[in-house]
C-alpha cells in the first residue's frame, strides 16, 4: 500500500518561496492522482493541487493558481509543490494524498487508499 511522507515546510516571509516534497513508498506515484491539501486549524482540509497520472495535466485551486506548481520526479518517486510569492493566508499544514482521479480533488475528504500523513507546517509571516 502506498505511503506518502511530506516534508519541506517551514517559516517564510510574504513573497518568499518554499518547495514541499511528497515521497512515496510501497507503490508507484503514477498509480494515483497525487494531490496536495492544506488545513488551517478549525477549518476543513482543502485540496489545492492535483497531478493526473493519465495525461500529466495539473490542476490548481484558484487561490494558488499562478503561484504554486506541482511536479513529479519519477526517479525519486516524489511529488513536489513549488510555492512562490507566499502569502500569510497560505499558512497551514500541508498534506499530500493519493486520489483515484483529479475529478473531485477540490472537495475530497479522504485519500483513495491509506491514511493521512503527518503533514508539514508552512507558516508565512513577516
Amino acid at each position: 500500500q502506498v505511503q506518502l511522507v511530506e516534508s519541506g515546510g517551514g517559516l517564510a516571509q510574504p513573497g518568499d518561496s518554499l518547495r514541499l516534497s511528497c515521497a512515496a513508498s510501497g507503490s508507484d506515484l503514477d498509480d494515483f492522482a497525487i494531490t496536495w491539501f492544506r488545513q488551517v486549524p478549525g477549518s476543513q482540509r482543502e485540496g489545492i493541487s492535483c497531478l493526473s497520472p493519465f495525461d500529466g495535466r495539473t490542476y490548481y485551486k484558484p487561490s494558488v493558481q499562478g503561484r504554486f506548481t506541482i511536479s513529479t520526479d519519477h526517479a525519486k518517486n516524489t511529488v513536489f509543490l513549488q510555492m512562490n510569492d507566499l502569502k500569510p493566508e497560505d499558512t497551514a499544514i500541508y498534506y499530500c494524498a493519493p486520489l483515484e482521479t483529479c475529478t473531485y480533488y477540490l472537495t475530497a475528504t479522504s485519500p483513495f487508499v491509506g491514511t493521512w500523513g503527518q503533514g508539514t507546517q508552512v507558516t508565512v509571516s513577516s
